[in-house]
């Protein structure tokens, strides 16, 4: 064994129980306290899927119809638990159908731990039978990415991936296991990895940085603070609310960080981004210091990184140190973990009340409301619009669901319309905005959070990218509900062409299938919603169907998504119309 494992392992050369790796990787699994495997078994994992036949009863496997829809449903697993998703597939093909999964776990900081089968070992670089370089296609879009070539390195490497994927900023680890190594005895024990050498996964920040920032914050009169995931990820609402109300400062949430503050916390302004609210991305450019807990500035965020809030100073809660400076010069940088350094902060600042600049967001969240939302969920004729269906169904659950978006518009209106009173009740693809994630997404959420109702809003294209997986929900009597946005386009596009390509609609418009006749089959029930006054007893009959639930609604054909920051332009430039 390799002194590094030594190391982090702690094993002692004591005998344990001589066993095969496949049956080493199902008691570290155990061990890692999984329960829950998303999978698909083939050739090169099928000692590993053997050796599962005998833990049946502690690990329950999902079969899934695709790789990917394995590695989603993982993510959304994950995403509602706050635990690591699992998934398990073959070599080859098998490996590189969870590349997209991989890839956007990874950029919305997601913890999963994907195992893939490979050849033998002898065989490796042969071009065997389905033999992929898996370790040289997903080391840049994860974590760590280790191949297991022996059997006594199984416990080792995956007491470390559960480690790295769970530990400081979250994210994905594939594991490649050679099929010499599913094989090959051991004597196994149980391994414990919490210390890796060059990997600190927690910094902690100075008590001058502390200070600084306390400072800051009581010097400022006209905070805002931008509240990302890593609030959800550090388990941090409750100190992220103490921060904020101590101090009376407004705050606006990412995409990913929506549910992390109550929609009806009176500091919360709404959601920043393209597709955001009005007032928190306007007044982004006019507020004194700029507090950013657990998020990345993305693009869709900034806008134009030349006229983001070029008045303020920038405070950055981050716990990876990657992202300090990335896109935005920051003006002091808290690096840890925002549950520690929110507390840690807020016992230093004081009391305060900022009533004129709250005062000042209310004229943009009316001309919005008046000129967009109302519009939107209160329309009095014409055909469904998205986001009334999306309000209808969010009061009918009294705000307390999962929400679950594919991407396009149904993700845009869904996460504008639909309201949160609990904590990881997003679950969407953001950074990597991956059709076809929602359907095995909201598989896995189903067995991430059990006790919740988990809704899924997806529209005519994303539904069909993974339309597999209803094989899936019938097997598993997975209980989620579909909502289903048909308007016979590929909508997010279409807007974009209406908007900027001068209306050509260039292979948008979806010639689409008898989706009820696809429910039936699968037997999942289902009805359609055409007229309005038919809406609230269709998801009345939804939401108190067990089981899973399919309503498609037919939805305005040409419906856009507004407010809107054209690409390239500032965040307090958004369109609130189109011509």
């Amino acid at each position: 064994m390799p002194a590094k494992m030594k190391q982090e392992n702690n094993q002692a050369t004591e005998k344990g129980t001589r066993i095969s790796g496949a049956e080493a990787l199902m008691r570290s699994l155990e061990h890692e306290g999984v329960d829950v495997l998303f999978g698909y078994p083939g050739g090169a994992i099928m000692p590993t899927y053997d050796a599962l036949y005998d833990h049946r009863d502690k690990l329950h496997h999902i079969l899934v119809r695709h790789e990917q829809g394995a590695v989603h449903a993982a993510q959304g697993y994950a995403r509602v638990s706050g635990r690591v998703g699992c998934a398990i597939v073959t070599s080859g093909p098998g490996a590189m159908n969870t590349i997209t999964g991989v890839a956007d776990a990874m950029i919305d900081s997601t913890p999963v731990v994907v195992i893939c089968g490979q050849v033998s070992t002898a065989m490796l670089g042969t071009d065997a039978f389905q033999e992929v370089d898996v370790i040289g296609v997903t080391q840049p879009i994860s974590k760590w990415a280790y191949q297991i070539r022996r059997a006594e390195d199984v416990a080792w490497a995956v007491s470390r991936a559960f480690f790295i994927a769970r530990s400081g900023r979250p994210g994905p680890v594939v594991l490649d296991f050679a099929r010499d190594a599913q094989t090959g005895m051991v004597d196994y024990k149980p391994a414990q990895v919490d210390f890796i050498r060059s990997y600190r996964p927690v910094p902690t920040p100075s008590d001058d940085i502390i200070r600084m920032t306390a400072q800051m914050v009581n010097l400022s009169l006209r905070p805002l603070v931008l509240v990302g995931q890593g609030v959800e990820l550090g388990n941090a609402r409750e100190e992220l609310r103490h921060f904020i109300e101590k101090a009376q400062m407004p705050a606006a949430c990412t995409l990913l960080g929506l549910s992390a503050l109550p929609s009806d916390h009176p500091l919360n302004m709404g959601m920043l981004g393209m597709h955001g609210n009005l007032a928190p991305n306007v007044m982004t450019n006019q507020c004194d210091v700029l507090i950013a807990v657990g998020m990345r500035f993305d693009d869709r965020v900034t806008g134009n990184l030349k006229t983001y809030a070029p008045q303020a100073h920038i405070v950055h809660f981050d716990i990876d140190p990657s992202e300090i400076d990335k896109n935005v010069r920051t003006t002091l940088a808290v690096v840890g973990d925002c549950k520690e350094t929110l507390r840690r902060v807020t016992e230093l600042i004081d009391e305060a009340r900022h009533d004129e600049w709250i005062a000042g967001f209310e004229p943009y969240k009316d001309k919005e409301r008046a000129r967009v939302i109302e519009p939107a969920i209160h329309p009095t004729e014409g055909p469904l619009l998205m986001g009334e269906v999306v309000r209808a169904v969010s009061e009918a659950s009294e705000h307390r669901a999962v929400l679950v978006t594919d991407v396009g518009q149904n993700q845009m209106f869904g996460c504008r319309y639909f309201q949160y009173s609990e904590p990881r009740s997003v679950v969407t693809s953001g950074g990597c905005g991956t059709m076809g994630f929602g359907l095995p997404a909201a598989i896995g959420a189903t067995f991430g959070a059990p006790e919740r109702t988990v809704c899924l809003f997806v529209g005519d294209g994303g539904l069909q990218m993974t339309i597999q997986e209803l094989g899936t929900i019938m097997e598993q009597k997975a209980p989620v509900k579909i909502i289903l946005l048909n308007n016979n386009y590929l909508g997010n596009v279409r807007q974009w062409q209406y908007m900027f390509f001068h209306k050509r609609y260039s292979f948008t418009p979806m010639l689409n299938p008898d989706y009820e006749q696809i429910a039936s089959a699968y037997g999942i029930p289902s009805r359609t919603v055409i007229e309005r006054a038919d809406l609230d007893d269709a998801i009345r009959e939804m939401l108190t169907t067990d089981g899973p639930y399919l309503l498609q609604c037919a939805v305005k054909e040409e419906d856009n998504v507004l407010p809107m920051t054209p690409p390239g332009g500032s965040v307090d430039e958004m369109l609130l119309e189109v011509e």
